[in-house]
């Protein structure tokens, strides 16, 4: 018998191996991207300047309004008014407990921002 060269049947061998490992490194990349895309998003997506401009109103309306129940109302009236047009969000505030919920249809944000155990000074 002849003696028969195999040395084509390993070139396509390692051809095939090789292509599947790029396939596999092509699938893994592009889920890292995608990941990495919904995690960006959701950063952008979540209002933090938002939220914390609504909390130092909070404090400023808890020290300055608090003993004027009829000016504090007004305040927090106009408060989640502005919120509604101008963010695009319902914010609503509590007086007593101080409890302000956000929510923009995203992001649902509930929080007690001051009751009355807390010392507040402002400046």
């Amino acid at each position: 018998m002849a003696w028969l060269n195999d040395d084509g049947q390993w070139i396509i061998l390692m051809g095939f191996v090789i292509s599947v490992g790029i396939f596999f490194l092509v699938l893994l990349v592009n889920q890292s991207i995608l990941v990495g895309q919904t995690t960006a998003e959701a950063v952008l997506d979540f209002p933090k300047s938002d939220i914390q401009d609504l909390r130092n109103e909070v404090w400023v309306i808890y020290s300055r309004f608090n003993n004027t129940p009829t000016e504090r109302d007004n305040v927090i009236k106009d408060i989640e008014t502005i919120s509604l047009m101008k963010k695009n969000a319902v914010v609503n505030i509590t007086p007593g407990t101080w409890r302000v919920h956000y929510f923009n249809g995203i992001t649902n944000y509930t929080e007690v921002i001051c009751s009355e155990n807390y010392t507040f000074f402002y400046y």
